[in-house]
């Protein structure tokens, strides 16, 4: 009776250990965030936008991510038509990335992107919006 009850326990154990180590195992895309640095921006063509990324389990910075997609668009302000060019530009900032765009009038516009976090395999996509003051 002592052996069954000895390996009862160390199946329950190892069961245990597997779900709990199967379920923290891979942070997924919804575990990043992205959020905007300052939510308004003085429009014009040499407009600047910063985000951070987020690891949201820990309040981390991820440094390192590939930003692939990029489009800023006045939706906020029913116009999601209204689009316009995005560039990447250097940051000094670990987990900061930093764009130049060109907001050419007043009003909410939302800036969604789409990056590649190093070892996670789905593409980490999030949108924020920033408001154009002249």
């Amino acid at each position: 009776m002592k052996k069954t009850n000895l390996l009862s326990r160390a199946l329950l154990a190892t069961i245990t250990y597997a779900a709990l180590s199967l379920s923290g195992a891979h942070a997924g895309a919804q575990d990043y965030e992205f959020q905007v640095l300052s939510s308004e921006v003085k429009m014009g063509p040499g407009a600047e936008v910063s985000v951070r990324l987020v690891d949201k389990r820990t309040g981390s910075l991820v440094s390192d991510a590939v930003i692939f997609t990029t489009r800023m668009d006045m939706a906020p302000e029913g116009m999601e038509m209204m689009a316009t060019p995005v560039e990447e530009l250097p940051s000094s900032q670990p987990g900061t990335y930093k764009f130049k765009t060109n907001l050419s009038m007043e009003g909410g516009w939302r800036f969604q992107i789409g990056a590649k976090v190093q070892g996670e395999g789905e593409t980490v996509n999030g949108e924020v919006v920033v408001k154009a003051t002249p």
